[in-house]
């Protein structure tokens, strides 16, 4: 299929969605079936998780909120598997190398690696322990998320149950992952979110976060330390309780449904996660402009884009550009603070494309034993990747030099000063939106030698990514053609030294790294 094929894609989103529907009864009958031991000590409502598939609707499992939960609830289904053949087990030193490695290359996103070997070394003393202590954070986590996907049809089904009350804990400190606030809850699946009242934002201080749920068939209450408030009640017209709902904060409308902006993630020293605070109106108009920016200079682009991105959140960290999720798609996170217009406008494609190859991934195989090895220099990061890496930064940066081709033909074209003012862009940007192109397809064809080389000589690339690997050479040449009308301009330029030395550098990179040999690997 094309590489911009919005048809396609959504063909490939209903054939995921009834997956993911899939995957969540499977899981759900196998807790009752093999694990309904260890559900009862986790106290997990397996019941409860069976009602789910029933009221959600298809269309709610692309959602990045759903598919993160569902996610989450089959590595737990996979942890209370390895915790069952550890008990089993005679030789503990060895499984724990195994689940090392595995967990290593499954993974690599999570900060499950921390929590089961700490100091990242193989110890077998204590994993059992660790293990135990991994599945009943999960399975709290689980159970306070799904409380709030649907509050009234869960009063409703305490109800129908008789069920008189059911007291969860919870915790609500900031969720960097999610990015949400402490003292909040996401309630729904559109960005909507209840704020606590002062004096119980003052308990759960007091208490580290830590609160009592309890659901009841006339609504839900939370308890922190001796403060009782409600939060949500079976009646009224939006069934609220003292906790103050907030509407999500909508960006841009599309046909797709509303793109929605969180809370803004901060990071401190040493570029990890700090806390959550409000999003400032300026942010949420930026991100709306750079939306419309691409919606008019790349049409095509930007369907793919409403297509697959939901929610954007802003990221304020010193060294961080952008970044995303493979189990939340649909959900970015983007620097809007150390970062101009046109760079915003980049990272919207930049975490699309992931979520875009993260689609095909799930449908098609496109490499095979690639064991995570770190053999393959990225010109991106300028270290050794595994292929996998390789693949997503191939993929993304030809997405980006497109979309630089594109926006330097739509400044080029009749008004195209007035387009570019109006989208908040300079000269400048124009400049570096010719070079940033110019400087993507030195780098995508460097690493399409590689994936070439991965597929010949390696034979670790599938059919499908093949199909791929030529589908993105065709489009980079494309692209090269289109940009050779401002090559010249950009030589000229201030920026020509640049892009020489980038050039130089990435043929210093091929004479020390080479291709991978066989031996080599």
């Amino acid at each position: 299929m094309p590489l911009l094929d919005p048809q396609r894609l959504t063909q490939l989103q209903d054939e995921f969605r009834l997956s993911m529907r899939r995957l969540l009864i499977d899981l759900c009958r196998e807790l009752h079936a093999a694990y309904s031991d260890l559900a009862r000590e986790l106290t997990l409502s397996t019941g409860f998780f069976d009602s789910l598939h029933s009221n959600l609707k298809l269309e709610a499992y692309s959602n990045w909120k759903v598919v993160g939960w569902i996610e989450t609830l089959n590595d737990l289904v996979y942890f209370l598997d390895v915790l069952r053949q550890l008990k089993k087990e005679q030789d503990r030193p060895e499984f724990a190398e195994q689940l090392l490695d595995e967990c290593r290359e499954k993974f690599f996103e999570h900060g499950y690696l921390d929590d089961l070997f700490p100091k990242g070394r193989p110890h077998a003393s204590g994993l059992e322990k660790r293990l135990f202590a991994l599945c009943r954070r999960l399975a709290q986590e689980l159970t306070q998320e799904f409380l709030w996907f649907d509050p009234a049809s869960l009063i409703k089904w305490c109800g129908q149950r008789k069920m008189g009350s059911w007291d969860v804990s919870g915790l609500l400190v900031d969720n960097f992952e999610r990015s949400e606030a402490a003292g909040t809850l996401s309630v729904g699946l559109d960005g909507g979110w209840c704020s606590a009242p002062h004096e119980v934002q003052r308990a759960l201080r007091q208490s580290s976060g830590r609160v009592a749920f309890r659901i009841e068939p006339t609504g839900i209450t939370a308890k922190t330390g001796k403060i009782v408030s409600s939060i949500w009640l079976r009646w009224g017209e939006m069934g609220r309780g003292q906790w103050a709902y907030h509407a999500p904060i909508v960006a841009i409308q599309t046909d797709n449904g509303p793109i929605t902006v969180g809370p803004t993630l901060v990071y401190g020293k040493g570029r990890q996660p700090k806390t959550v605070k409000p999003t400032a109106q300026r942010q949420v108009e930026r991100i709306a402009r750079a939306w419309h920016t691409i919606r008019h200079a790349w049409p095509e682009g930007h369907d793919v884009l409403a297509l697959l991105t939901f929610r954007v959140v802003p990221l304020q960290a010193k060294g961080v550009v952008s970044f995303s999720y493979r189990h939340r798609p649909g959900l970015s996170f983007i620097n809007c603070f150390d970062r101009g217009n046109l760079d915003l406008i980049d990272d919207l494609i930049h975490e699309n494309s992931h979520h875009h190859l993260n689609l095909l991934l799930r449908k098609y195989v496109m490499y095979r034993r690639d064991h995570h090895q770190q053999i393959f220099y990225s010109p991106w990061r300028r270290s050794l990747r595994p292929l996998r890496g390789i693949l997503h930064a191939t993929f993304t940066f030809t997405m980006g030099a497109l979309l630089f081709q594109r926006l330097s033909s739509w400044a080029s074209g009749r008004d195209g000063t007035a387009r570019w003012k109006q989208a908040g862009l300079t000269q400048r940007d124009l400049q570096r939106a010719r070079f940033r192109c110019l400087e993507e397809i030195a780098s995508v064809r460097y690493s399409l030698q590689d994936l070439q080389y991965a597929d010949h000589h390696l034979g670790w690339i599938t059919g499908s990514g093949r199909r791929l690997v030529g589908q993105l050479t065709e489009t980079i040449e494309q692209v090269e053609r289109e940009s050779d009308r401002f090559k010249r301009e950009v030589e000229r330029s201030p920026l020509g030294q640049a892009l020489r030395k980038h050039v130089k550098e990435l043929q210093q990179a091929r004479r020390t790294h080479g291709p991978v040999r066989l031996g080599e690997v």
